[in-house]
This record gives C-alpha cells, sequence and structure tokens, in this order.
C-alpha cells in the first residue's frame, strides 16, 4: 500500500438530496482532519454501481487522492446502483442539474474547502466536461480520462456519420445496466418498488440513438465542441491509442482557451496508472499535483509545466490482437497544434504511394468490397477485453483497393492525423468509404496504425446528408484517427480503402462499387522530424503507477473471454462472436456475488447486404444469502434497404420467479446511412 500524507475515513453510503426531493446514493473518502482543516472536494458521477462493480477500481484511486488532501465523493447517478430514480438516456439536462447540485452540496459541507474539482473516465469524463461548460460556482479543474467534446462525430455512436455497431452493444449494455436492482441492504424494503421503476422507466435507448442518425440538436447538447468558450476552467486531457477518444484530446487542446493539458499514452479504455497495453505509469502523483496546483493554489509545483501534449511515440511492431506492452518512448509538443509538424502531401499513384510533388499518370482504380472487411478490425474501442485490436491487415486487404509506398530510406515518424483526400464516384446513391494506414514490415506483415471512414452522403456536413448521383465526380477528405508511430527503415506504409468496414460499421443499404481517381487524389501525412527530442524540457518524465490497495475480489466461478471469427463455404456465411464473461466473483466486504456476461455476434450471408444482423445478450446478476436477482437482456438489429429493424427483450429474475417481462419491436427509417 502505498504510503499517505492523511489519514482517511470513508464512508461506504451517503444520501445526498436533490431540489426534486430525489436521493443520490454515495460513498465517500476524506481525510479524518477535514472537521478542522476543510480540504477541496472530486466528484466522480457515472452510472456503474460504486457498491460492485466498480468498488474495486474506486479502491484504488480515491483514497489515494483523499490521503492527499481532498474530500472524494463517488456518486451513482440517477437511477443507477443505489440512487433513487430512473436513467434514461446518456448526458440528459437532469443528469447535468444533479451535478451541479451535488457539487453544491459538497462545497456547503464543513469538511470542504468549499472548491472543487470533476474526474471520471468514459461517462465520468463526458459529463465532467459538460458540467465546466455549465461554469457552477464551486468548480475549480477538470480531469476527463477517455471523453469527447463531440457526442456525434467522436463517440460510441456514430463515426464519420456512418453507425458503428459499438452503438448497438452499448446500447445492449446500458439495458443491462439501467435495469439492474440497487442493493436491499442499502435501500432497505423498498429495492423492488425501486427495481420495478427501472424496468418499466429506462426504456429502449437504442431506439433513440437510431432516430437519431445525423448530427442534430440531441446530439449538440453534451457536446462543448459547440462553444469551446464555455468551459472557462482548467482541463487535464488524458487518452490512450487503444481507446476510441484520443482524438478528442487534440481537439480540446486546440479548442479550449483554458489552461489545458494533453496525455495519450498506449493504452486502451483504462486509467492510465492501469494502462493496458502498457506501460502503466504513476499518473494519480499527475492527478494530485493538478488538483493541488488549481484547487489549492500550489503555483510552484510543476502541474503547469512541460509540453501541453504528452505522448507516447508508438514503435514498430508485429500485428496481434493482444499486448502487454507497446513499445516506444515520451515525447511532447509544447502546444497543439504544433509548429514542429509538417504536414506533407503524397499523391496516390495506381496502387501506390508516391514521394511528395511527384504525381504519375494514373487511371482510374475501383473496388466492390465483400462484407469480410473489417472482421479482422478489432473493436471501435478497446475496453481492454483482448482480443480486440486490429490483426494483420492481410486478411483484410484482399478485399480493398490498396496504395503501398517504396520502403522507406530512414525512420519516419508520424504525430497527427492522416488525412485521405479520394476523388471518386460510385455506382449508388448511398455509400461509405472505410480507409486503413498501415505498417508494412519486410516480412509483409501489416500493422494497422490509424484508420478512418466516412459517410460519402455527409459531403456537406453531418447535418445535411445528400444522396449522391452516380457516375459524377466527387472529393471527400477523410480524416483518420490521430496517431504517434514510429516507422523504421526498410518498412512500407499502406493505405487501403473500401466500401465496408463491417462490423465495424453498419454497412451501405446495398453493394456500391467505388472508383477512385489516383492521379487527383493524395495522403496527407504530419510528419514530426524526430530530433525535436533534443529538448529535454518537452520529455514527459512519469513515475511508477501508485495508488491505495484495491479491496478483496475473489473469482468463485472462473470467467471466459472468446473472439472468433468464423465462415462457412457451404451458405457462404461469416460471422464475429465475442465471449466477455466475467464468471460470478464474490465481494467479501459486502458479501455479495456479481455475475456479469456478455455476448455479441455479427453476422452475413454472402453478398446479401439484407443478410447483416447484430445481436448481443446480456447477463448480470446479484445475490448475497436469500437474496438473488438475475437480468437477461436481448438486442437484435437488422435492416433492409430504406430501414432498421430492432428486437429487444428484457427479463428480470427475483431467485426463480420472474418479475417482468418486456419486448420491443421497432421499425425506424435510414437516413441517407
Amino acid at each position: 500500500m502505498t504510503s499517505l500524507p492523511y489519514d482517511v475515513e470513508e464512508t461506504e453510503h451517503l444520501w445526498i438530496p436533490l431540489s426534486d426531493g430525489t436521493r443520490l446514493s454515495a460513498r465517500l473518502w476524506r481525510p479524518v482532519a477535514a472537521e478542522e482543516e476543510p480540504v477541496p472536494g472530486i466528484v466522480e458521477a457515472i452510472p456503474y454501481r460504486k457498491r460492485d462493480m466498480t468498488a474495486q477500481r474506486d479502491s484504488v484511486h480515491h483514497p489515494y487522492m483523499a490521503g492527499h488532501g481532498y474530500a472524494c465523493l463517488r456518486l451513482d447517478l440517477r437511477g443507477s446502483g443505489d440512487s433513487e430514480g430512473v436513467l434514461e438516456d446518456e448526458y440528459l439536462e437532469r443528469e447535468l442539474q444533479d451535478i451541479e447540485e451535488v457539487l453544491a452540496w459538497m462545497a456547503s459541507q464543513p469538511w470542504c474547502s468549499g472548491r472543487t474539482g470533476i474526474m471520471g473516465i468514459s461517462w465520468g469524463g463526458f459529463n465532467g466536461l459538460q458540467v465546466a461548460a455549465r461554469r457552477p460556482e464551486s468548480l475549480g479543474a477538470v480531469v476527463t480520462v477517455a471523453s469527447t467534446d463531440d457526442r456525434y462525430a467522436d463517440d460510441v455512436h456514430y463515426m464519420g456519420g456512418l453507425m458503428l455497431t459499438d452503438n448497438l452493444s452499448w446500447a445492449s449494455t446500458m439495458l443491462a445496466y439501467s435495469t439492474c436492482p440497487p442493493d436491499p441492504d442499502v435501500v432497505g424494503e423498498k429495492w423492488r418498488d425501486m427495481w420495478r421503476e427501472r424496468i418499466e422507466g429506462s426504456g429502449l435507448w437504442l431506439e433513440k440513438w437510431l432516430k437519431h442518425q445525423r448530427r442534430d440538436d440531441y446530439w449538440k447538447h453534451g457536446s462543448i465542441s459547440e462553444n469551446f468558450d464555455d468551459v472557462e476552467v482548467p482541463v487535464f486531457a488524458v487518452s490512450g491509442w487503444a481507446d476510441g477518444y484520443s482524438n478528442s484530446v487534440f481537439r480540446l487542446l486546440e479548442g479550449l482557451n483554458a489552461p489545458t493539458r494533453g496525455l495519450i499514452g498506449p493504452w486502451s479504455h483504462k486509467y492510465p496508472h492501469q494502462g493496458e497495453p502498457g506501460p502503466a505509469i504513476g499518473w494519480l502523483q499527475e492527478v494530485v499535483a493538478w488538483w493541488d496546483h488549481w484547487l489549492k493554489d500550489r503555483k510552484d509545483n510543476g502541474a503547469a509545466d512541460g509540453p501541453d501534449l504528452s505522448i507516447w511515440m508508438q514503435d514498430t511492431i508485429e500485428p496481434a490482437t493482444a499486448y502487454d506492452d507497446r513499445p516506444g518512448r515520451w515525447v511532447g509538443e509544447p502546444s497543439w497544434p504544433s509548429p514542429r509538424i509538417n504536414e506533407i502531401r503524397h499523391p496516390l499513384g495506381r496502387h501506390s504511394i508516391l514521394a511528395p510533388d511527384k504525381p504519375e499518370p494514373s487511371p482510374p482504380v475501383s473496388i466492390s468490397s465483400p462484407l469480410s472487411v473489417g472482421l479482422y478490425g478489432g473493436k471501435w474501442c478497446s475496453y481492454n477485453a483482448p482480443p480486440d485490436l486490429p490483426y494483420d491487415q492481410r486478411e483484410e486487404d484482399g478485399g480493398a483497393m490498396i496504395f503501398t509506398a517504396e520502403p522507406l530510406d530512414e525512420r519516419l515518424e508520424l504525430l497527427g492525423a492522416p488525412v485521405a483526400e479520394l476523388t471518386f464516384e460510385v455506382d449508388r446513391p448511398v455509400a461509405q468509404v472505410a480507409v486503413r494506414l498501415s505498417d508494412v514490415a519486410p516480412d509483409d506483415a501489416a500493422t494497422r496504425v490509424s484508420y478512418g471512414v466516412a459517410n460519402l452522403n455527409h459531403l456537406n456536413g453531418h447535418d445535411s446528408p445528400e444522396e449522391l448521383e452516380p457516375g459524377r465526380k466527387y472529393t471527400v477528405r477523410v480524416h483518420l484517427n490521430g496517431m504517434a508511430q514510429s516507422f523504421p527503415a526498410g518498412h512500407r506504409l499502406r493505405l487501403s480503402v473500401s466500401t465496408s468496414y463491417w462490423p465495424v460499421t453498419w454497412p451501405s443499404p446495398e453493394p456500391v462499387r467505388l472508383t477512385v481517381h489516383p492521379e487527383e487524389s493524395a495522403l496527407i501525412l504530419p510528419e514530426r522530424p524526430f530530433e525535436n527530442d533534443e529538448d529535454a524540457s518537452l520529455v514527459p518524465q512519469f513515475g511508477e503507477p501508485e495508488g491505495t490497495e484495491p479491496i478483496a475480489v475473489d473469482q468463485v466461478i472462473p470467467g471466459d473471454l472468446d473472439w472468433k471469427v468464423s465462415r462457412s463455404l457451404v451458405d457462404l456465411s461469416g460471422s464475429l462472436e465475442v465471449v466477455k464473461d466475467l464468471g460470478v466473483v464474490n465481494l467479501p466486504d459486502i458479501d455479495l456475488n456479481l455475475t456479469r456476461r456478455a455476448y455479441e455476434k455479427y453476422s452475413f450471408v454472402g453478398r446479401d447486404y439484407d443478410s447483416v444482423r447484430g445481436e448481443t445478450d446480456w447477463t448480470m446478476g446479484f445475490s448475497r444469502g436469500d437474496w438473488s436477482t438475475e437480468i437477461r437482456t436481448k438486442t437484435v438489429l437488422t435492416s433492409t434497404p430504406t430501414e432498421f429493424l430492432v428486437y429487444a427483450e428484457l427479463d428480470a429474475y427475483e431467485g426463480e420467479t420472474r418479475l417482468a417481462s418486456k419486448t420491443w419491436e421497432r421499425t425506424i427509417p435510414r437516413d441517407h446511412i
């Protein structure tokens, strides 16, 4: 256990009253002496059940921060965990109001100095930025991890104007999470009534998200990119290259006028002190320094020194679906956009990436990709459930048009977002494109280092899609995900272009033939001179991971993890099946058994676009002694050329008795997607 400057006391449960009469459940860690010497307060507000699901994770960093002089509040959002009410969707106005009220409540407590901060990963990173934009009086700083400033363009739902299949899997996750029961040991005899209220009131979130296929007011709500000036407090923005949210770090650094620090490591969707793939870092030390600087006015502690952007420059590596560690080194940029990054335009030739300013006459090339392209693409976001990273891209390139550069004469480093500028035509009115950038080794193994997708019907913006005119020339700029990658001499860069990327994105309504005109197209690379590392003041230095001892969790029944691609040469079907099974674990501190299992299947048959199908099943169970509950959900999404078809079911069990059962069947028109 890491030694702490302050002794810490924990309040396992407390009620926080809201103005509408609802009570939210929270856990509090604070210095024992805080009543005599008040300290700043830190809030993390998420719907993932503080008492069980996140209890072990929370036990590592909240007591640690409390032991450095902070009152840390882990809040169950309205309708989640042990809080009262119903959780009906992400980031609703009511949620943000609730957090503002909690901040005001905390600031008024005798053990709080009146100054507060918000910290969180994913959902808690989102609402931290969103609440900051509302400027609550006590809020002095934010730490946001794996979050976004743009809910439409850069979240789990849509990417490049295309629907991600994570939209389905995430909706299914929340169908289960939002309908779990509270703990009778906390809420008492009313637990069953609270559970019924959640089951009846939470609703089918997938339906809501499918009804907003373009960037409308639904997505603009909570997107601080609508007006970055709304955020006036300092922001520490963090993500990882295997995470789905690294792009937002670049945009926050560029868009916010408040002091902003950016950090991107090799990690998946995890806090950096628990980061996988490694190396993990001593991130909690950085966070405490951040709070000390902005909430305790310790201006000389170095928290605002060093580069604005610290990033892990990844070295080349063989393609694999999971890594323990990613080789590389820490580098820094004094600001972002960095004046040291050179945007170099490489013309395309016939299946080639050419040297700058050396275009060659090249005839058009075309492709109509099979639905199997994307089966080895991994998850849109690695949730640290390997093997969920992309595999050898040679498995995909047979269904794509490829453009490959000559072997490099010397090392090349890229930092930022590559852009594929394509002049194209299509033979159907609704179409998409997926673009992948790979590091090709001398033995031809191809490791994907970035990718981007685009709905070609959104050329005039995500809020105003239009049908394409078959045979007409258009130009699209496909922004690939931001990256930091070092390519050694002898390696080649490859750009791969396909007309589908299933099951990363939902396919077009019908097969499309895409024709690209190489001599009017280019790959724009953000090249970083590696002699920049000579400035030692810009090289980040991090300590080893620290944290308090995690609470005990015992594995009662082993879990299971699988990721299986299969093809049948009889009926020409193909599928990706994913199993994420926690098994059964016991939390000895509260004598609770916890069960969590997710199954996903994405399938297709041959070239039949109407056969595309996504199915997810969830089981979540909670038991203690004679008390036993379970939630089972199923969600199925299919489509026709004009509609999305949704089927969902939910069953809730108390012991062997089915307490509630619900089904949904919905038909939702496709909107240029």
